[in-house]
Formats: structure tokens, C-alpha cells, sequence
């Protein structure tokens, strides 16, 4: 067991704390402590160790107002450990509270030989795992591989059947298409034949036209011949 060499009580300064972030007013402050006190009890400052009832006196007002001063037991041991605790509160070394609490946890950290055990059986397991999925993968394609004969014949029949009734459209829609073609030529043969029949029947009449008025001419030719043979017997 350490037995005690110094103790002492402090009023430590902390108004340096307060410059900077408000919000790391409180960590600020708890290293000012150690300092002071690792350069006033002449130790490192990994050696201070802080009671809980000095961390709740500065978190007291929360993180932002940190109080301007503390004052603090400092007590020393023969292997140059300082603890450090309020005056108002009875001295208890924190050694034995700190190897308690650790007795009571657990181990968080394994060690390598369990820690590669585990790591082996887990890769077994894994590579178990592995290979039975890759089995029963291999199964499926198998069974997949059978059906597919009968479901490709089944689709080259559909495709068979669908291209079949592709072409029977198409040449229903291109024989409709020729008898429209047809139908539209007859009429207009129809139409023009018409046309050429009007035509001719007008240049019939036309032409039959000034036969008779030459016929006229002669017949009022005639009359006036006639009319002037008796003109000329009446005057004799």
C-alpha cells in the first residue's frame, strides 16, 4: 500500500478557463488543475487523478460558467500519484474506489489466443455456410436447365404462331390495298372514257353546223334571184 507523503490545500485560479469557446469552458478548467497542481506538487501531469466531487464543483453552473476559482486538497504518494478531492468531504483514497469498480466490470478487451478461436470457428462456419448455399444454388440451376428445353419449345411455337399471323396480315392488308388500287384506276377509266365520248359527240355537232347555214345561204340566194326575175316581167 502507498502510504501518504504530502498533503495540501489549493485555491486554484480559474479565469484563464473562461477564454476561448464558452463551450469548452469545463475541460479547459480541469486542465488548469493538473497543471497546477502536477507543477506545485512537482509530478507529471498523468499522475493527477481528479475525484468525481471536483468534476461536479466545476460542471455545477454547466459547461458555459465555470466558476473563477476552486479550492482543492492535493494529497501525494510515495510512488508519485496526487489525488486531488475537495476539503469539504472526507479524504478517500481513490485506489481502492478505481480497483473496485474494475474488479466489477468486465473484461472489455479478449485475449488474441480465445480471440483467434473464435475467428477460426467463425471462418468454418462461414465456409459450411458457403458451401451448402453453392449446393443448393447448383441444384436450382440444374432444375432451371431441365425446364428450359420445354419452356424454349414452348416460346419458339409462340413466336412460330405470332409470325405466322403477322404475315397472313400483312398480306390481307396488301391485297385490300391492290383492290382499292384497282377499283380507283377503273373509275378513273370510267371518268375519262365519259370525258372522250362528250367530247367527240360536241365535235359531231360542231361539225354538222355549217352545212346548214351554207344550205341557208343558198335557199335566201335563190328567193332573192326569184324576186328580182319578177321584178324585171312585172317592169315589162
Amino acid at each position: 500500500m502507498a502510504e501518504k507523503e504530502l498533503e495540501r490545500i489549493y485555491v486554484i485560479p480559474l479565469r484563464k478557463a473562461k477564454h476561448g469557446p464558452a463551450s469548452k469552458a469545463a475541460p479547459r478548467a480541469i486542465k488548469l488543475i493538473r497543471k497546477f497542481l502536477s507543477r506545485h506538487m512537482k509530478v507529471d501531469v498523468e499522475n493527477v487523478w481528479i475525484d468525481q466531487s471536483v468534476n461536479e464543483m466545476i460542471w455545477s453552473r454547466g459547461k458555459y460558467k465555470v466558476p473563477s476559482k476552486i479550492r482543492v486538497r492535493a494529497v501525494r504518494f510515495d510512488d508519485g500519484v496526487v489525488e486531488v478531492s475537495l476539503p469539504e468531504i472526507e479524504f478517500r483514497p481513490l485506489r481502492e474506489e478505481i480497483r473496485a469498480t474494475k474488479e466489477a466490470k468486465k473484461p472489455i478487451l479478449k485475449k488474441k489466443e480465445e480471440i483467434t478461436e473464435e475467428a477460426e470457428e467463425k471462418a468454418e462456419e462461414e465456409k459450411v455456410e458457403e458451401k451448402a448455399e453453392e449446393g443448393a444454388a447448383e441444384e436450382e440451376k440444374a432444375e432451371e436447365k431441365e425446364e428450359k428445353p420445354e419452356e424454349k419449345k414452348k416460346e419458339v411455337a409462340e413466336e412460330v404462331k405470332e409470325e405466322v399471323e403477322e404475315k397472313e396480315v400483312k398480306e390481307e392488308t396488301e391485297v385490300k390495298e391492290q383492290k382499292e388500287v384497282a377499283e380507283a384506276e377503273e373509275v378513273k377509266e370510267a371518268e375519262e372514257s365519259e370525258k372522250i365520248t362528250e367530247k367527240s359527240q360536241e365535235e359531231i355537232k360542231e361539225e354538222k353546223k355549217p352545212e346548214k347555214v351554207e344550205t341557208e345561204k343558198t335557199s335566201e340566194g335563190d328567193e332573192t334571184r326569184k324576186e328580182a326575175k319578177e321584178n324585171v316581167k312585172e317592169e315589162k
